[in-house]
């Protein structure tokens, strides 16, 4: 392999010098010598991984054991590639196998690069990390240092991004095993461009569109802890966030993945309570029922907003009542509540105070147990799923004017949540299928070892080019005859 750090082009180092005298000579411009520097850098490293990728192809044309295989030359193509540095451009050859009359590019194949793959691992988790933070556009511009791709590039591969299932994980070892365990929930409505085509947005009479889908998160978490000791701000203990777009059925599948994250990552039989809080929506109460042993717990935010709704009118007294109402629902009877709210229910005035009333009665009597739980279990200390919501989702997707797909908002929440759950974007991107067929075609676990005799017969035959080595005696070996050796174990693996 012909490439190495002493043939790097002449001009690099002159320019690198040209710009240090420039800078004695007048020191003010430190901040022009920074950036001209990390240019030329930048430049260098792009040529260098060129020269690298171009070497790499003309080892393949030359190589006997690629003959040997049957893989006859076809004609060479030019390749260009985004990578997280910038564009780089290197010559691949075209190469048709005489025996099963397969064409393909082999330096694709050993590289692990798709067929129609234009953008290096590297440069899509770029890609990731920024667009889950702020936007398509900034996804783009932030792929690569020197280039940028549109955001209608940036959707495509978000779209089209396949997650890791936890039931597809291993277990873990050593299961951890807290003596109490949350779940929380709760979702968030975006709007929508469209449902599935532009333009079949319905309009109500009132003139307003059916455009939302919501976005549900969920999250489990071992307790609440300060921040710091004296701290008066808190912190959840090894939360885990799991969020999507689903519908009917689907809500099955999300709360199969939270009870599938449960088993492999605690000791149950060590546990002494799971709770579930929510604000009674249908498919956390569903969850709930899926597994056995689990209490519902009312969301404490939901439950004092309904009790002020019941109460706001009685003004002077709505003080008292609220807490006769509390005092009930933590040591009461449903029908005891059912008095109380009929003498609140007397003294309303409007029909819209009637209307608050009954809404109140009917959502408490609804989570009676789910209610009193709440305000009897001293384990439980508070529910931050409306925050979690807003920081998680709301803040990204809904917070400002903007619409979505069902696809592009169910794939962005997800994204949100692995972000959240400090997922590493780049083994994100290479769990994806392409790039684990590619992956796959390009592995040579299963090769033949070269033998020493053809790494010193290769040598001899390049002595005039890499020059005597130091001593023979000791069986070393070029660099350069090591990299060419290193490379030629792929190929064997064609």
């Amino acid at each position: 392999m012909s490439v190495s750090i002493p043939q790097f082009d002449p001009r690099s180092i002159d320019k690198l010098i040209e710009v240090q005298e420039q800078f004695l000579r007048d020191p003010s411009t430190m901040s022009e010598f920074i950036l001209t520097t990390r240019d030329e850098f930048l430049r260098m490293g792009l040529d260098f991984i060129t020269q690298t990728l171009n070497s790499c192809d003309e080892m393949l044309r030359g190589s006997a054991v690629r003959r040997m295989k049957g893989w006859q030359i076809v004609r060479r193509d030019r390749k260009a590639l985004i990578t997280s540095l910038g564009n780089v451009q290197f010559q691949k050859t075209l190469f048709k196998n005489s025996k099963t009359k397969e064409t393909c590019y082999l330096v694709d194949r050993i590289l692990g690069i798709g067929e129609h793959q234009r953008i290096t691992d590297d440069a899509l988790a770029n890609l990731l990390v920024e667009a889950v933070q702020t936007s398509y556009r900034r996804g783009g511009e932030e792929v690569s240092i020197l280039s940028q791709v549109s955001r209608q590039t940036v959707k495509e591969r978000i779209h089209a991004l396949e997650f890791p299932l936890e039931k597809d994980k291993p277990e873990q070892d050593e299961k951890r095993a807290p003596e109490y365990l949350f779940i929380d929930a709760d979702e968030d409505h975006a709007s929508l461009q469209f449902n599935s085509v532009r333009g079949d947005l319905k309009v109500s009479p009132e003139g307003y569109k059916n455009n939302t889908v919501m976005t549900k998160l969920v999250y489990v978490y071992e307790g609440i802890e300060p921040t710091a000791p004296k701290s008066r701000r808190n912190h959840l203990v090894n939360p885990h966030y799991f969020s999507g777009v689903y519908h009917g059925t689907d809500n099955g599948k999300l709360w199969d993945e939270v009870y599938a994250y449960i088993e492999h990552t605690y000791d149950l039989t060590k546990i002494k309570k799971i709770y579930v809080q929510g604000d009674g929506a249908a498919w956390i109460t569903k969850g709930h029922r899926r597994l056995d042993g689990l209490t519902m717990v009312l969301d404490e935010f939901h439950l004092r907003k309904y009790i002020t709704a019941m109460t706001h009118h009685l003004l002077d007294g709505a003080a008292d009542a609220k807490a006769e109402l509390i005092c009930i629902i933590r040591e009461g009877t449903e029908e005891e509540f059912r008095r109380q709210c009929r003498e609140i229910l007397s003294c309303a005035r409007t029909e819209g105070e009637k209307v608050r009333v009954l809404q109140g009665k009917n959502y408490i009597l609804q989570n009676w147990g789910a209610a009193k739980t709440r305000f009897i279990e001293r384990t439980v200390r508070g529910c931050s799923a409306e925050g979690h919501v807003s920081h998680m989702l709301s803040s990204r997707m809904s917070s400002r004017p903007m619409g979505w797909s069902r696809t592009g908002a169910d794939k962005m929440a997800r994204l949100r949540a692995y972000y959240f759950n400090k997922g590493d974007m780049l083994d994100l991107i290479r769990s994806q299928p392409e790039i684990q067929e590619a992956k796959a075609a390009a592995g040579a676990e299963d090769v033949d070892i070269l033998r020493s005799n053809a790494l010193f017969q290769w040598e001899n035959q390049h002595r005039q080019a890499y020059g005597k080595y130091f001593d023979a005696m000791q069986a070393s070996i070029s660099s350069a005859a090591a990299k060419e050796a290193w490379f030629k174990v792929h190929i064997w693996g064609l």
